[in-house]
């Protein structure tokens, strides 16, 4: 009877989270409680709003960038001019300061009321209004009386306090300029924390004036002033984004033993740069690497204020310390058992030097260990037990396995992950869904991560968005806000909405898309190129053909189909539900089968087409099968189609080449795959079937 009563209550809980959106609403994250009105509040040119509450120059700001993103969304120049309380359109009171430094556990709640009349955000300080601002401007549409909002009382608040992304800028550096970009749209969609990967293998990039030689050697010249870093804080801080810094130790250091070799466990000079089978750790046997790490991370607490610092940690490499003579004789002179004691040995005494900088330490589950200090935050990359593990140990923790945004997954397989209850497969409760009360509220939230060896300056907003919008939402939202449809919907109008910030390649529709499509034809004529690249994806998980480049040898180029293609093809979606309609159907939806029938005559003459382009540039040749493929399975695909209308059965034979192909489409060539294969797929298999 509890189980019946827990599920009666899951699913009424769940149905009621979801009535409170109606379909009009493209809000994104979902707010926690909706309250919909009859009637709409007009946003025209007279359009003004009012701080009244305690002084905080970031809802002021905040407030300057809102009414300048309200011109750019309608068009229209409002007058900037703060108004009396009485005659503004909106007020906004934050009834507290905002804390010097943003903390973790700053209230982050907004209330926002919308009659026909006014508008009213109050919240307990500048970080939940600045939040209601951003839902304000997600609320604005055009109707037949004007720009307007509905008539509508929120109140809302995250579900997780810890809500952040990680860019990587080590593999591949990232101007500043596109940093900053990648905030705003963070900003829009609630998230609060930039993990900041500065140092790896590959590059050392925040310039140190202890240690110059970090950015002179570990660099190539590509790294942050530290006038810049401090900007770049301030500018996050301003958005209600806290800025956490990793630098990773003691494994992926090679860039930080390019200008000081005497760190590194085997004696050698060094560059930095991923070079196969030559592991780089730190010697954590010398008192001379933690009087580095000192000065260091003493230097580095005066830029970053932030309470917390990400010391990596992970994937620490056995083959230097086995080889060193010395560093085993440690280990057996200090009773450990194995190398894993020693990185712990290390992990406690860098603590130490974290907390005498008065910062809290962070690293990768690989720093768990029974001997870890319990104030050190774990962030899981390696799975959900894990994750649960830290907690039931006493640790709080972060999840970002699931959230990997380099691995190419569609927003759905993301959207499915929760840092408390479920697993990317959907079909079992995650491990921390085993957790006491106690050990449950050790989980602070999770992190999205780009990693950066496949993405330039070019593209990496294509890559982060808009799937990060699908995260945050599993991040901020209530926890029964689960429906992909209702998702996918909005996250197709928030990608549109986010091209106001200037994201480039956000969306289909965006420049970047197209510039890049224009690059690899060679042409201003690139319909036929995009027909194509519209229903391709960059293969999955970490199966790119390229060895990454050795130095000194120069980057590879990332400018190919692969790399204009998106992460998930939404033409390649949109016709898979078409054609699940219709098979759903019985193949009587006429409506369905029409829509289908058109995009394979497209695909089917697109070869034709496109085949002077594919001819004409070096960057496309290897391309060429997947356009041929693409003609084939659309032929495959009416074929399919007028065999289930005819009521005429095709040849067994026919079936099993049509399906070799589709096979062979799903396999990845020229780091692609065919998206449109596995519903054309279900058509050549319903022609059996349907008789």
């Amino acid at each position: 009877m509890r189980t019946l009563q827990f599920l009666l209550s899951v699913f009424l809980f769940s149905f009621f989270a979801m009535a409170q959106i109606p379909s009009s609403l493209n809000l994104m994250p979902v707010p926690a409680k909706v309250q919909v009105g009859t009637g709409q509040l007009v946003v025209d040119q007279a359009f003004t709003a009012v701080s009244t509450g305690r002084k905080d120059d970031r809802l002021d700001w905040g407030i300057s960038r809102f009414l300048d993103q309200v011109s750019r969304q309608t068009g229209m120049q409002l007058n900037a001019q703060p108004a009396a309380a009485s005659n503004a359109t909106l007020v906004i009171r934050a009834e507290n300061a905002g804390r010097k430094v943003q903390e973790l556990d700053e209230d982050e709640s907004y209330t926002l009321e919308i009659t026909a009349s006014r508008a009213t955000l109050t919240a307990p300080n500048a970080l939940g209004a600045l939040h209601g601002l951003q839902t304000f401007l997600q609320l604005i549409d055009p109707t037949p009386a004007g720009f307007a909002v509905p008539v509508i009382t929120i109140q809302d608040q995250p579900r997780f306090a810890w809500r952040g992304l990680l860019i990587d800028v080590s593999r591949h550096f990232i101007p500043i300029e596109v940093l900053k970009r990648n905030l705003d749209g963070m900003a829009a969609v609630k998230m609060n924390v930039l993990h900041w990967h500065l140092s790896d293998d590959e590059g050392f990039r925040v310039e140190s004036k202890r240690f110059p030689k970090l950015q002179e050697l570990g660099s190539e010249g590509q790294y942050y002033t530290q006038a810049e870093i401090r900007d770049f804080v301030a500018y996050a801080r301003d958005r209600g984004i806290r800025v956490v810094p990793e630098f990773d130790v003691p494994g992926h250091s090679r860039s930080w033993m390019a200008g000081y070799p005497e760190l590194a466990s085997v004696p050698g000079s060094y560059r930095a740069g991923r070079i196969a089978d030559a592991d780089t750790v730190m010697d954590p046997t010398r008192d001379g690497t933690y009087k580095f790490l000192d000065k260091f991370i003493g230097e580095m607490a005066g830029l970053f204020p932030d309470a917390y610092f990400h010391i990596g940690g992970d994937e620490v490499t056995n083959k230097p310390w086995d080889s060193n003579p010395k560093i085993q004789e440690f280990i057996r002179a200090h009773g450990m058992k194995n190398n894993r004691d020693l990185q712990a040995y290390f992990n406690q005494r860098l603590q130490k030097i974290v907390s005498k900088h008065g910062k809290i330490m962070m690293g990768w589950d690989e720093v768990l260990h029974p001997d870890l200090p319990k104030t050190v935050l774990v962030e899981s990359w390696r799975g959900q037990d894990s994750l649960a593990e830290a907690a039931r140990q006493g640790h709080r923790g972060l999840l970002s396995y699931g959230y990997y945004l380099d691995l190419m997954w569609p927003a759905a397989r993301h959207y499915a992950v929760d840092p408390m209850t479920m697993t990317m497969t959907m079909t079992k409760p995650g491990a921390a869904a085993a957790l006491t009360t106690e050990e449950q509220k050790r989980i602070l939230g999770g992190e999205a991560c780009m990693w950066s060896e496949f993405v330039t300056p070019e593209t990496i907003e294509s890559r982060i968005w808009p799937r990060l919008a699908a995260i945050a939402e599993r991040f901020w939202s209530p926890q029964e806000t689960r429906d992909n449809q209702s998702m996918y919907q909005r996250l197709d109008e928030v990608s549109w909405r986010l091209g106001w910030l200037g994201l480039n390649g956000v969306s289909k529709y965006e420049s970047n898309y197209a510039t890049m499509l224009h690059r690899l034809a060679g042409s201003h004529d690139i319909a036929a190129l995009r027909l194509l690249a519209d229903v391709v994806e960059p293969t999955k998980d970490y199966t790119r053909t390229e060895v990454f480049p050795q130095p000194p040898v120069k980057s590879t180029p990332l400018n190919r189909l692969a790399d204009a293609a998106r992460p998930e093809s939404t033409v390649a979606r949109q016709f898979a539900e078409l054609v699940e309609t219709y098979l759903q159907s019985g193949y009587k939806d006429s409506a369905a089968e029409a829509q289908i029938r058109a995009w394979l005559v497209k695909w089917r003459d697109n070869d034709a087409n496109l085949k002077a382009v594919l001819d004409r540039s070096f960057l496309l040749a290897e391309d060429k099968p997947l356009s041929e493929d693409l003609a084939t399975l659309a032929t495959a695909g009416l074929e399919a189609l007028d065999s289930i209308g005819k009521n005429q059965p095709l040849p067994d034979a026919w079936c099993t080449a049509q399906l070799a192909v589709v096979e062979r489409s799903m396999k990845p060539r020229a780091n692609l795959l065919v998206m449109v294969a596995p519903p054309i797929q279900k058509l050549v298999e319903a022609t059996a079937s349907s008789h």
